[in-house]
């Protein structure tokens, strides 16, 4: 998504010429090019899918509508299969309309991933719940910490549900360093993106993912602290922004790998 404007087979070329190894694909660009046709594309370039996005959306209390959203859930769970990796993140959903009820609607999330947890354990997916930063409480997300995303997770094993770490939803806790070191111990940070946060944000909020470097957040820091905890695995970028968008895609692209070496490897 930090390059939506590239086509699939842009996306894969632009990868192989700057040496990135690693992609984390998004549901709709996948479903644009055909599901079996994109797994065909990275497996032939030699890249890895790190993570597919998203899942969730599960706080509905029309029985109806829970329902479509547990099958669409198993859906992605058999796209992230297909695709060769073991890990879907989930973005939880908000409140419903109408709704004020925060806990009830954080209990119907753990209501599904226990029906998901077997489903996708059974395929080799893992699910990562992300909690998001809590002005999307409302309408995106009822889980914004670390904290609550980890008090879901934990009543399951860890081979079901985890978390995704994301810079720019936890950067401003303080108990976030000691969350991560609490998901390390029990085998559950499943991912870690890194976008900054910059100010002001754009109307809608949504669009407003900082490129590194350019906002608040220490990166190197962030790293630093998933390191700890044990985590080895691939670090991904995940940038929504419409300027970025507008520009060109390979430029972007090049761009963001040259400040990921900048602002976090260096």
């Amino acid at each position: 998504m930090t390059v939506k404007q590239l086509s699939m087979p842009e996306l894969v070329e632009e990868c192989g010429r700057l040496g990135i190894g690693n992609v984390g694909l998004w549901r709709e660009p996948v479903q644009s090019y055909g599901l079996e046709a994109t797994a065909k594309l990275v497996r032939d370039a030699g890249l890895t899918v790190t993570t597919l996005c998203r899942g969730g959306f599960f706080t509905a209390i029309d029985p109806d509508e829970r329902a479509k959203a547990l099958d669409d859930n198993r859906r992605a769970v058999d796209e992230a299969a297909t695709l060769g990796t073991d890990v879907l993140v989930l973005v939880s959903g908000g409140l419903p309309a109408g709704s004020r009820d925060l806990h009830g609607a954080r209990e119907r999330i753990a209501d599904a991933l226990g029906e998901l947890g077997p489903y996708a354990e059974e395929r080799g997916v893992k699910l990562a719940i992300e909690p998001l930063h809590p002005m999307y409480a409302s309408d995106r997300c009822v889980v914004s910490t670390l904290a609550q995303a980890l008090d879901l997770a934990e009543r399951f094993p860890a081979r079901q549900v985890g978390v995704t770490v994301d810079t720019y939803h936890v950067w401003w806790d303080d108990t976030a360093p000691e969350q991560i070191a609490r998901a390390g111990a029990g085998g559950r940070i499943h991912t870690f993106q890194l976008a900054d946060w910059t100010t002001p944000l754009p109307e809608g909020v949504l669009t407003g993912r900082g490129q590194i470097g350019d906002g608040a957040i220490d990166m190197r820091e962030w790293k630093g602290y998933v390191e700890a905890a044990g985590y080895t695995g691939a670090i991904e970028v995940e940038l929504f922004n419409d300027g970025l968008w507008a520009r060109d895609g390979r430029e972007v692209l090049a761009e963001t790998a040259s400040r990921f070496v900048e602002h976090v490897i260096r």
